[in-house]
């Protein structure tokens, strides 16, 4: 069975190298040694070609494994198949034989020494060990990278140099992913993703249908796990991965390259065309879940991943190829990146020709789960997907281990900037002196934890108690979602999260009338069996211009909120009592723009000024601002709240415009089972948001509000009053 990898192979970038002894190797040219390309896969070979050659300076630096990430052990393997891999394609397209010979040596180290290694020394307990690395999933990226590169020299080896790297680098490497790791590799998750591509693509290189065939249909081969039922199971019909957009990003590099060994080795299994073409669609959906490229940082995200990433020069390329989308060179163009295979060339070329359009980001709803009934992510944009706005409700399913517990959490970008904030996961990737670049302990008690995240906390508690298993079984009903142009509307509900407690959220993205930015509705509908204690946290970014009502500040020493479920990490900077939504608000600036957040306060309530930080000795967290609407006891409430973007602060210019808010005030009212928002400018100008929540599409409602009668039909509608 001939190997057809060298067209799908990858393209990756890393860090200096140890220095070892110099070897020389020898340079044979050829005429695609000098041959010029389009620029962009210029610039990609150029890349290349200088970090191989400054780590051949080096020589062969293979070390016995010992340090967690981000150690030096760690960091020289990870720069050794980044080594394998673009030396392979080196010698595959200059013809250069000192980069085979390079990849060659390399392997040969690591044949002798991969068979004398046994569990990593720094691995943990809690997840399954690797030999190479700390943890199985970096010997699976190890692998899918190496084999790649191994494919484009194996040719070249002599036949005892192949039988040697064959037996006791990869047939022992694939040994160790599958059967050696059979809770991993069975898993519907993404680090059994990138083991059976490992393992899927050594069986093509190597000729063997038996690795082939456990990669995917699972090491019982009933198809009951494998590559192919994780394509099933993991993504939404819309392609939205079930861990999030970071995970996503992370998992769709073994997923896009895997299919390509599969199309170019079976074609008759028609890969791409597999579930309806889920994996470019699944493509396209991770460039739709970024804002200024950055991924929104749902669950365990790692907020500084953006689409310039190993995974999507790829991804975009393969899907590129497949559809010839011009939107999708100009995320190409934004990358400054492609990879050296056929498919990255013909990006470059046609970018090159001029071909590229705006990439079209999108307003839309992304269901959750394999079948799409596990919730959902909505998207309402305003402008373009860098600087404009967009707001996100996360109405989605638990996510797995690295799922957060923030049911009916929302983020807010504007201005290029993210306004209302998502904490992400506690941890300092590779990082060794936190905690080995793992997940830190603030991961568990403050990241995962509710009140970390713009939604209803009740008692004190997280939903489901913090059980991620619990928290597994439900899921989020998605109720309602419009994207018509100046009244976005999203609704969801959450039954479960809490014994006797049902939560029901509308967010909307409105253009009011006279407002020169679009503006966030929010309510947020409790139902409850009994009296309890809410908490409605907003954590924003920016420095406070003003607060509308009277603080007590600590400003000797600040309290702890409280003991425990991520309490016990805020700090309190602040409490005040607004009456009414007149000063019922608090006004920051972020960059040059101004941000009002103004809402209805409860009977009885207090609403916190608060930052995170408190009860954190090795400094783990970041210090983030809060503010939380509470209510120590009620049963059938509703937050009803704003945000408004307004003025500009022209710092050159020493300039201020609008800096208060232009809203006079909001009003929220009851009607029978609908509930009415009314927003009133400070021009005059009036408008209702009105939620029904009846399913009825064509049924008509009235109601008052503000000594007038609306009426609407359907779900919901964003209604313009008359003046006075």
């Amino acid at each position: 069975m001939k190997s057809k990898l060298l067209a799908v192979a990858m393209c990756g970038v890393a860090s200096s190298a140890a220095i070892a002894g110099p070897i020389e190797y020898s340079l044979n040219s050829s005429a695609a040694a000098v041959q010029q390309y389009a620029p962009l896969f210029q610039k990609e070979l150029d890349r290349s070609r200088s970090f191989v050659d400054q780590m051949m300076e080096a020589g062969v630096v293979v070390p016995i494994p010992k340090d967690p990430g981000g150690g030096y052990t760690h960091e020289q393997h990870k720069q050794n198949f980044k080594i394998i891999y673009q030396g392979g394609q080196l010698y595959k397209l200059t013809g250069e034989q000192k980069y085979a010979d390079y990849v060659r040596d390399i392997l040969l180290a690591y044949a002798d020494l991969y068979p004398t290694l046994g569990e990593h020394p720094a691995r943990k307990n809690s997840q399954s060990s690797g030999r190479i690395f700390w943890q199985v999933l970096n010997d699976a990226m190890w692998m899918v990278d190496s084999i790649q590169g191994y494919e484009a020299i194996r040719d070249s080896l002599s036949e005892a140099d192949r039988k040697n790297i064959d037996d006791n680098v990869f047939r022992k490497a694939a040994a160790f992913l599958s059967t050696g790791s059979a809770v991993t590799f069975n898993k519907i998750h993404n680090h059994a993703t990138w083991a059976t591509a490992g393992v899927g693509m050594t069986g093509y290189v190597l000729g063997d249908k038996e690795l082939v065939d456990v990669a995917l249909l699972g090491l019982d081969k009933s198809g009951k796990t494998g590559f192919l039922r994780q394509s099933e199971l993991l993504f939404s019909p819309d392609g939205y991965y079930t861990e999030g957009p970071y995970y996503q990003r992370f998992a769709l590099k073994p997923f896009i390259v895997f299919a390509g060994a599969i199309e170019k080795n079976d074609p008759s299994r028609k890969i791409f065309e597999h579930r309806n073409g889920i994996l470019l669609k699944a493509l396209r959906t991770t460039i739709q879940l970024t804002y200024d490229g950055y991924f929104f940082p749902f669950n365990d995200a790692i907020r500084d991943k953006s689409l310039k990433t190993d995974e999507l020069y790829h991804g975009v390329a393969v899907a590129y190829s497949k559809t010839r989308d011009p939107g999708l060179l100009s995320i190409a163009q934004w990358q400054g990146r492609t990879v050296l295979t056929d498919d990255g060339m013909m990006v470059a070329n046609d970018l090159a020709a001029g071909k590229a359009s705006p990439f079209s980001f999108q307003s839309l709803l992304l269901s959750d789960g394999p079948e799409g009934k596990q919730g959902a992510v909505a998207i309402m944009r305003k402008g373009d997907g860098m600087t404009g706005q967009a707001l996100v409700a996360k109405n989605s399913s638990q996510g797995m281990g690295h799922g957060h517990f923030d049911k009916l959490s929302w983020q807010y970008y504007d201005n290029g900037y993210e306004i209302v904030s998502d904490y992400g996961a506690a941890r300092f990737l590779n990082i060794e002196a936190k905690q080995g670049g793992r997940y830190l302990p603030e991961n568990e008690s403050w990241a995962k934890q509710s009140i970390a995240h713009n939604s209803l906390v009740v008692d004190e508690k997280s939903h489901f108690n913090g059980d991620r298993r619990a928290a597994d079984k439900l899921a989020p009903e998605q109720l309602y979602f419009t994207n018509e142009m100046g009244s976005q509307i999203s609704t969801a509900k959450m039954t479960g999260a809490y014994p006797g407690v049902e939560f029901t959220r509308t967010l909307a993205l409105l253009d009011v009338e006279g407002l020169g930015q679009p503006l966030v509705a929010d309510i947020m509908r409790v139902d409850a069996e009994g009296d309890y204690a809410y908490d409605l946290p907003l954590h924003y970014n920016g420095h406070i211009m003003r607060v509308g009502f009277d603080v007590k500040s600590n400003v000797a020493g600040r309290p702890v909120l409280g003991e425990s479920n991520g309490y016990q990490h805020i700090w309190v900077d602040g409490t005040g009592k607004p009456t009414s939504a007149d000063n019922g608000f608090v006004t920051w600036i972020k960059d040059d723009r101004f941000y009002t957040a103004r809402w209805v306060p409860q009977v009885g309530s207090e609403t916190i000024l608060a930052e995170s930080g408190a009860n954190d000795p090795d400094f783990n967290l970041r210090r983030e601002q809060m503010l939380v609407q509470r209510v120590t006891s009620g049963k059938d409430i509703v937050f009803a709240s704003i945000l408004e973007a307004h003025g500009r602060y022209d710092g050159a210019a020493e300039r201020t415009t609008a800096s208060d808010s232009q809203v006079k005030t909001i009003q929220h009212v009851r009607h029978g089972g609908a509930d009415l928002l009314l927003i009133e400018t400070l021009a005059g100008a009036k408008s209702v948001l009105a939620i029904s929540y009846d399913q009825d599409k064509n049924k008509k409602h009235t109601a008052a509000i503000d000594g007038q009668t609306i009426s609407w039909t359907g779900f919901a509608a964003h209604l313009r009053l008359g003046g006075e």
